[in-house]
């Protein structure tokens, strides 16, 4: 669908995985003859669809942090769900978007990127969320990793699709898990948006392609005499002065020691060495299942035992890290692995796909060892109450 904002301004709200908004977008762009074009993309995700090799010249150890395996992990999932539709609806994701630059540059016109980039916002709605809300997400989305049910697929209705786009889906089901996050994921993109269209409106005539799911919202701020935005404050990621899970990371090690001390001093050495045996059996334990789902080789699983219960004592060392980079060193990624992550679509190629693997394998040894971490702490405190 497409409204007209005011003579200078057209919005196209398209899928992500339409032959008809492909048409739309062209048809649209024959018609109204814009002096630019503007795509809701930011540099990262326009790289993203024109530049399908660009997993290829990833460093190992950027996949190794856990934040970006996380990141990662969620990127290739939903391009997964997008290509699975697209294959389906005969369309590639993202298609209406490279036929509006396409089209754009076949009639010499401008093309403007005017979406905020995508790990500013990510960052600035990580930034607001609390505890709970980033451990809930977390399980959320390694949940539905585990569980992909491809057949789910299958059900979606493209007419859906067309009100509300796969992107803007995801983003509000992330407000459902983290209701505090909904300004970053909706609200503060679609201002973003439509104050680079207006500011792209000054140059000349805009058709605006946008997904589905911000139409009314964009064209909701453009239609006010002036829109109150800041870019540069949109765009800034502010540094939390006082962060939850930094003061619980190192809490951690200040209360394990403190209960070693206190069982030492009222058990002695047999309490104290049951208490520690007990933390790296639980820590490590879960960790190493984490591994283990993950499926990795044996040797890594042996790994996280080990380094889980030591890097929980240590905020600056994770023990995703530790398992991850053995795992790269025992089945290292090759370039072929990093071409198929543009062409998984089944759970099948998630769990084949030597690049997944390691992400899962990093993402879900932090998991298993961060719940060893709450499940042993109570049972060492339960331990001194006994001494």
């Amino acid at each position: 669908m497409h409204v007209k904002v005011n003579d200078n301004i057209i919005l196209v709200g398209t899928a992500h995985i339409s032959k008809d908004s492909v048409e739309e977008v062209k048809q649209v762009i024959e018609e109204h003859k814009p002096d630019i074009v503007a795509v809701e993309l930011c540099k990262r995700r326009y790289e993203s669809i024109t530049k399908k090799d660009q997993w290829e010249n990833t460093p190992i150890s950027k996949l190794l942090n856990s934040s970006n395996a996380y990141l990662l992990l969620a990127q290739t999932f939903l391009g997964s769900i997008q290509r699975k539709l697209g294959k389906e609806y005969g369309v590639d994701p993202g298609s209406e978007m490279i036929a509006a630059m396409d089209e754009a540059k076949k009639k010499g016109v401008n093309v403007a990127l005017v979406d905020r980039d995508i790990t500013v916002t990510l960052r600035r709605a990580w930034k607001r969320m609390g505890f709970r809300e980033k451990f809930r997400l977390a399980w959320e989305f390694l949940k539905a990793l585990i569980g992909y049910d491809e057949e789910e697929l299958e059900e979606v209705d493209l007419e859906k699709l067309m009100d509300q786009d796969v992107i803007s889906t995801m983003m509000e089901e992330f407000g459902e898990i983290a209701p505090s996050i909904t300004e970053v994921l909706i609200n503060e993109r679609d201002k973003y948006i439509a104050k680079k269209i207006l500011e792209e409106s000054k140059k000349g005539k805009v058709v605006g392609v946008v997904g589905a799911g911000h139409l009314n919202g964009i064209k909701k701020y453009l239609q006010k005499e002036k829109i109150d935005v800041d870019l540069k404050e949109l765009e800034y990621v502010p540094k939390k002065r006082f962060s939850i899970l930094k003061t619980i990371a190192y809490a951690i090690p200040v209360i394990f020691a403190a209960l070693m001390v206190y069982i030492f001093f009222f058990g002695g050495w047999e309490e104290t060495l049951v208490a520690l045996g007990w933390w790296f059996l639980i820590n490590g334990s879960l960790s190493a299942i984490g591994t283990i789902i993950a499926r990795a080789h044996p040797l890594t699983w042996l790994t996280a035992f080990v380094a889980a219960p030591i890097t929980s004592l240590n905020p600056a060392i994770a023990a995703g890290w530790v398992a991850g980079y053995v795992e790269a060193k025992l089945r290292t990624p090759v370039v072929k692995d990093f071409k198929e992550l543009s062409k998984i679509e089944s759970l099948r190629d998630f769990w084949n796909n030597k690049v997944i693997r390691l992400l899962m394998v990093v993402a879900l040894a932090n998991v298993g060892s961060m719940i060893g971490t709450f499940v042993a702490l109570p049972y060492l405190i339960q331990l001194g109450i006994a001494v």
